[in-house]
């Protein structure tokens, strides 16, 4: 990228959507974005460092961004941005601020007038749904599902009760847990457990929650998990 094209970017922020598993899924538009940043801010540095080098883009100011320190970077990465610095912002996997760090910078950015741009691509949400074999017509998307159990079971009920598709990640160490919710509330509902989405291993486990229940109880997975839950048909609801 030529420096006139370059200095277009100065003082704006980019939301950037990265790999969800796969290296490949950088857009050229996103690697093009990041070699002109001045900044890139990350989840995790480490991470977002293998992701640089694999595209070979050269040496960047690389400042961690992550829910624990997001209040005080933001006050940096917002003057830095009003300096004229071309900023990019990274979470470890998909789009920043998606159940990641960066919504209270891009609050920041609005409140200060300072441009943000977002760059779309990989989703392990929309990727788990389009491969689910659920309705895609409309869709709820719960982020993580809460670590203490009365809230997951709630959460879960509520699912059970929605006429969408209910979309949620969850942990490998509780996802027998949450299945055994399903199973015990409406056992022949549809239920779709998609994981370790774009990497070698990826796998849709679909079926009723009864049999992931079952499945998973006597055979755990591990790997990242996207729990995808089917919403009550009219005739359920009528009943």
């Amino acid at each position: 990228m030529d420096e006139a094209a370059a200095g277009a970017f100065r003082g704006r922020v980019a939301l950037i959507a990265s790999p969800i598993g796969n290296l490949g899924d950088l857009s050229v538009r996103a690697r093009e974005r990041l070699e002109a940043s001045d900044v890139i801010c990350c989840e995790d540095t480490r991470h977002s460092l293998r992701l640089l080098q694999r595209y070979e883009i050269g040496r960047k100011i690389l400042i961690s961004l992550h829910d624990r320190n997001e209040g005080g970077r933001t006050v940096e990465v917002i003057e830095r941005a009003k300096q004229g610095a071309a900023v990019a912002v990274l979470s470890d996997a998909g789009m920043p601020t998606v159940s990641d760090p960066g919504f209270r910078l891009v609050r920041a950015c609005i409140d200060n007038e300072v441009p943000v741009d977002v760059l779309p691509g990989p989703s392990a949400v929309l990727t788990a749904l389009a491969g689910s074999g659920l309705p895609t017509d409309a869709f709820y998307f719960g982020g993580f599902l809460p670590p203490k159990s009365g809230r997951r079971e709630t959460e879960l009920r509520e699912a059970l009760d929605r006429r969408c598709t209910s979309i949620y990640f969850e942990s490998p160490h509780r996802i027998v847990r949450s299945l055994a919710v399903l199973a015990a509330v409406d056992p022949e509902r549809s239920v779709c457990v998609a994981r370790e989405l774009t990497k070698k291993f990826e796998t849709f486990h679909r079926g009723s929650a009864k049999q992931l229940a079952d499945d998973f109880a006597k055979s755990p997975r591990k790997g990242e998990m996207t729990l995808l839950v089917a919403g009550i048909s009219r005739r359920k609801r009528s009943d």
